[in-house]
């Protein structure tokens, strides 16, 4: 069985990684775990690269503290303010025992007013959240994502999608890859 670190004790994340490489790779059997790394970026990264280098410091965390696993996943989830408003999105970056590396973005969604004004402030994106939706702890649950779809969309069903195609280079191997921690 093939052994995957997910660079968070997040359950979500955990979950989406496993779900993701068992989705793609249907006929292996796959087990995930997770572990506590630091990103290496704010507790609220605030742009694209910051969130990716975050992703990228989790994976490399994550592959330096357990080095005899198969596979090592960092998801870092951002937010980047424009004039059209504050985007959400997360990085996940995938590597293996070999060095290969995959990298993905999930979609992008604006947020409401309401969470943004929090987030400005310096509140983490799921603190904001569960200020303004009167929740708790959403971030370990179905995150902005989810309650601004109703659950249409879940954290956990955004991030598999990500993982997926953070595995394109693995299930692809005989393609020539330009990915790596160099960015």
């Amino acid at each position: 069985m093939k052994q995957i670190v997910v660079a968070s004790t997040n359950p979500v994340k955990i979950q989406a990684a496993l779900n993701g490489f068992r989705q793609l790779f249907a006929s292996e059997q796959f087990e995930a775990r997770g572990i506590s790394v630091p990103s290496g970026v704010s507790a609220q990264p605030m742009s694209n690269a910051e969130t990716l280098q975050g992703a990228l410091h989790r994976v490399e965390a994550a592959r330096r503290a357990t080095p005899d696993a198969d596979y090592w996943i960092g998801i870092e989830g951002g937010c980047e303010d424009s004039a059209e408003g504050m985007t959400v999105f997360a990085w996940v970056v995938a590597l293996d025992g070999a060095g290969k590396m995959g990298k993905s973005r999930t979609a992008t969604f604006f947020l409401p007013q309401e969470v943004s004004e929090l987030v400005r402030q310096g509140m983490e994106l799921g603190d904001a959240d569960d200020a303004v939706f009167g929740r708790k702890n959403s971030k370990q649950q179905n995150g902005s994502v989810g309650l601004l779809t109703e659950d249409v969309i879940t954290r956990l069903t955004y991030y598999e999608q990500a993982v997926i195609l953070a595995l394109i280079p693995f299930k692809n191997a005989h393609f020539r890859w330009r990915m790596n921690s160099e960015h």
